[in-house]
């Protein structure tokens, strides 16, 4: 949640939210709850390790990190 006048507080939430609705939820949704978890468990670990993100040069956050260090 952003503080009143911090419009980009929820940016990098609202990319996230976004990419993952617009690449990975089926548009039919999920048939349970334990579907859509065990789902986008898998997404947040894509997002993380190997989805390139052009903010980073087109390395994913952990290869980013490594750098960093």
């Amino acid at each position: 949640m952003s503080r009143k006048g911090e419009c980009w507080d929820n940016a990098p939430m609202e990319r996230f939210f976004g990419s993952l609705k617009s690449e990975w939820v089926p548009e039919a949704g999920y048939g349970s709850e334990h579907e859509a978890r065990a789902d986008v468990q898998r997404y947040v670990s894509r997002y993380n390790v190997t989805r390139p993100h052009s903010y980073n040069d087109y390395r994913s956050p952990v290869a980013r990190e490594k750098l960093a260090a």
